[in-house]
């Protein structure tokens, strides 16, 4: 008997930057294709004094099952961390996930039915687009400047699109292009949502990582009726591979929310919890986010400096103030996926841009990640990219 997988498995396909990650693990390899922390900044010696402490300290109950919601002390302070981004939140309005992308899924699975309408930017994260696929909504993208979305384009996408169910964002250094929504767009976007009473899913892995200036109220700062779920993770500001993000919500989405991620895993890493706790406690968080601003922000520089050098006047590139992403957009006639094909070939590698939009077919654009490369190489990465883009030229 022939074995019949759900419907939803055909709308799931492998993440087109995890096989590009498989070549780029060759250490001859310039990757600029992953949006992955720089590991030399991980706090290794001292997360080592953290968990044998942690483990002297609580060790079973950090062994042990814990709750649903998260672990309290943890809680109260992303609560207070919260306030860099003018968000007043209550614990008790927390929800800890494994990661920021199982809060993606959540979503999608709380409030999706096939057929529902997505708004997103464009382009958008890769990984939520998938996220959200297997709940099969349909994708609408909103045209986006270096603003953010287009108000005006929003609100007749909205009134012109019957079953919008949900808006997903990333006002901050977004991923794929490094944007960020300027203070304006923010309060013209929530007017709209209130107006509209649509929920909102704003993505915020990276705004503690800004480079220049000061960090811009979230939209969730401006939310007055509970229709925004602030998202963020611990993954781009501590150590990914603990795998601890949150969400930040009203209190009849989080009850929602609880209920399914009782249904998925039970609750995140007791001991994760405990170890990101306890490190806030014994060491200065806010200067080992400023000893990776600093790194980031070098790497940025060389990232647009060698561009500049290397790349002709018809490559366009945004500048991105904070995160890890710059995006590359190519007018002479060459695509992407050819273009990453004969840079493999040169041992440089990076993510085409057309799986970062769900519904149109973009292929001269390109995601370039800069927090995992040192300088120099960085450097030769660009140049090499350059001599292949030009040896492609029509």
């Amino acid at each position: 008997m022939a074995v019949a997988f759900a419907q939803r498995m055909e709308l799931i396909k492998a993440s087109e930057i995890r096989e590009i990650l498989k070549i780029t693990q060759r250490p001859e390899v310039i990757s600029f294709a992953g949006g992955l922390p720089a590991p030399e900044l991980f706090p290794v010696e001292e997360m080592k004094h953290v968990a044998v402490t942690v483990l002297e300290e609580s060790g079973h109950q950090a062994l042990q099952y814990s709750t649903t919601e998260g672990y309290e002390p943890l809680r109260q302070q992303i609560a207070v961390r919260m306030n860099k981004f003018k968000i007043n939140v209550n614990p008790a309005d927390i929800l800890i996930t494994s990661g920021s992308q199982q809060a993606l899924d959540f979503s999608g699975k709380l409030f999706i039915n096939s057929g529902d309408v997505i708004l997103c930017e464009s382009p958008t994260y890769l990984a939520a687009i998938s996220a959200f696929r297997a709940y099969r909504p349909n994708f609408v993208e909103v045209p986006t400047d270096d603003n953010g979305m287009i108000i005006e384009q929003l609100e007749k996408i909205i009134q012109a699109t019957p079953k919008v169910k949900l808006i997903y964002v990333i006002p901050d250094f977004q991923n794929p292009t490094g944007r960020t929504w300027s203070l304006e767009r923010r309060q013209q976007f929530i007017e709209v949502i209130n107006k509209y009473e649509i929920p909102v899913i704003e993505d915020n892995p990276y705004g503690e990582l800004r480079f220049e200036g000061e960090i811009f109220p979230a939209i969730k700062s401006f939310d007055q009726k509970g229709l925004v779920v602030f998202v963020s993770t611990f993954s781009k500001t501590f150590c990914p591979g603990l795998r601890i993000g949150w969400m930040a919500a009203s209190s009849s989405f989080i009850e929602k929310y609880v209920l399914i991620k009782q249904g998925a895993d039970l609750h995140t890493s007791s001991i994760s919890q405990r170890e990101i706790s306890r490190y806030i406690d014994l060491y200065d968080f806010e200067a080992h986010i400023e000893k990776i601003i600093a790194v980031y922000r070098g790497r940025r520089d060389a990232v647009i400096q060698a561009m500049e050098q290397y790349f002709t006047k018809d490559v366009k590139f945004t500048y991105p103030n904070g995160g890890l992403f710059t995006w590359v957009e190519m007018s002479n006639g060459i695509k992407a996926g050819e273009l990453l094909t004969q840079c493999l070939k040169e041992d440089v590698a990076f993510v085409p841009g057309d799986s970062f939009y769900p519904v149109e077919r973009v292929e001269n654009t390109f995601r370039l990640n800069f927090s995992n490369m040192p300088e120099q190489r960085i450097y030769e990465g660009i140049k090499r990219i350059a001599s292949v883009m030009n040896s492609l030229v029509p």
